[in-house]
């Protein structure tokens, strides 16, 4: 194992990330330093060494490390590091920053950089790059490829981001039924190397029909006398360019798969997924379903201007403002009853909080199951069911236990008896929107969890309110 090599093993990205704040912080020290001694002997550590050592450091880093180093750096540094990335390296550690991050470094290259880093990449990781160039840049990318590259780019880009064809790869090993497998290992030697996450090859006739495949393993322990139509799997689990790739993803955890071939209608061998592909989309859906559960439009670079971030989050900041008004003048609409009782305004905020928790834990499971395909029509009712036998039940007992407080602080029966209803109806309220919000969503053909934090906070913070004050004067006042 070389220098590097046990470095990368022994310390964690963290470290690393410190390690190179660390020297980007001497060089702009070690620059001051000597400015300030212009003429005089410089005694501290030359500013070209140390660029030196951090350029070393990061050679010996892997893209995604770089990649995720560059996404915690400030704008200023992160460009100054970017610098002095070796520019071989460059189409790799794009393609493993995030895309707000992605759009900093693109903007800081020339055309000519970044069709020398586009020049390396396979038709695949072209077609999820492209977007985001120039239009004159990838004009010029495509006019620099052959005939069979650029139409598996053109290929690649006809479908929509969520769709299998925007996922897969077109590098693949294919091999005939009628050889045999000592014929398929001599081919495999020949080879400068596999494409990567090869655990199959695939069986194909003449025509580029797939036939099966053939797993390593079974190439590896069979007798090498045998045909490949012997111990091929006939029936492997296949994809269409235009199927979803969500689902896509569902079926490589279901079947434990790390490559599948991917055909077009007429069963002809077109890609294959792979599962790097399968993982970054499991990652990207989780961060995006987050945002949008905050209600944030887009990721976000964290060290993006201020002007680009108040961009992304102002518009369900505006719909929460709303939110807040009305539950202010459902507040208003019993400021008597709060006047004549202030142990209301002490214990409100209380029914409305249990509320938006609770409607945030019935919205996160439901979000989840419908992301798993889990809910459909024929199981809403009985789900809605169980969801409010769960409210049922957490709002007796807990209402109950708050009451028993209010009761013994403020020495009144009826206002404990109030705030267990109170809260109970509240959670009651909480997992009817719980279930309702994102179904009504997807039912309108948006992201089930767009906002749906922001609309089930409002909905408890309001109808807590009214509920509890409603109750508190009619049985109190």
């Amino acid at each position: 194992m070389t220098e590097a090599e046990a470095r990368k093993t022994q310390e964690s990205l963290q470290d690393r990330l410190a390690q190179v704040v660390e020297l980007l912080e001497r060089y702009t020290l070690a620059g001051e330093i000597s400015q300030a001694r212009e003429g005089q002997p410089d005694i501290t550590e030359a500013p070209q060494d140390i660029l030196a050592d951090l350029q070393q450091r990061l050679n010996a880093l892997h893209p995604a490390d770089v990649a995720h180093i560059l996404e915690a750096l400030p704008l200023e540094q992160r460009l100054a590091v970017w610098h002095l990335v070796r520019a071989e390296r460059d189409g790799d550690i794009l393609l493993e920053v995030s895309d707000a991050v992605r759009e900093t470094l693109i903007a800081d290259m020339d055309d000519q950089e970044i069709l020398a880093a586009a020049k390396e990449m396979d038709a695949d990781e072209l077609a999820d790059l492209a977007p985001e160039l120039p239009r004159d840049v990838v004009h010029e990318l495509m006019e620099s490829l052959d005939a069979q590259q650029r139409e598996r780019v053109r290929s690649a880009l006809s479908y929509e981001e969520d769709q299998v064809g925007a996922l897969m790869d077109f590098q693949m090993v294919t091999i005939r039924e009628d050889v045999s497998l000592e014929v398929v290992l001599r081919y495999l030697r020949r080879l400068k190397e596999l494409p990567g996450h090869t655990d199959k090859l695939f069986v194909v006739d003449y025509d580029g029909a797939l036939k099966g495949v053939l797993p390593i393993k079974r190439l590896l322990v069979n007798d090498p006398e045998k045909q490949v139509a012997e111990v091929m799997a006939s029936d492997p689990v296949t994809f269409h360019p235009d199927e979803d790739a969500y689902e896509a993803a569902q079926a490589f955890e279901r079947y434990d798969l790390v490559s599948s071939p991917v055909v077009d209608k007429n069963g002809k061998l077109i890609g294959r997924l792979t599962i790097d592909e399968i993982v970054d989309l499991i990652r990207e859906e989780s961060e995006s379903e987050v945002l949008n559960m905050a209600g944030l439009r887009e990721e976000e670079d964290i060290f993006a201007s201020v002007w680009k971030s108040v961009h992304n989050r102002w518009a369900w900041l505006a719909i929460n403002l709303v939110t807040a008004f009305v539950a202010s003048r459902v507040i208003g609409l019993f400021d008597g009853a709060i006047e004549k009782l202030v142990a209301l305004a002490a214990l409100m905020p209380i029914v409305a909080g249990i509320g938006g928790n609770s409607g945030n834990q019935t919205i996160t499971m439901i979000v989840r199951a419908m992301a798993l395909d889990q809910v459909s029509i024929s199981n809403t009712v009985r789900l809605l069911r169980k969801e409010l036998g769960v409210a049922l039940v957490n709002g007796l007992v807990w209402g109950g236990v708050i009451g028993l407080v209010a009761w013994g602080l403020y020495e009144n029966w009826a206002l404990g008896v109030v705030m267990m209803a109170a809260m109970t109806l509240n959670l009651l309220l909480a997992a009817l929107m719980g279930v309702l919000i994102p179904m009504t969503l997807a039912r309108l053909g948006r992201d089930p969890a767009m906002g749906a934090s922001v609309m089930i906070t409002a909905m408890t913070d309001s109808g807590g309110f009214f509920i509890f004050l409603g109750l508190a004067t009619i049985f109190l006042m």
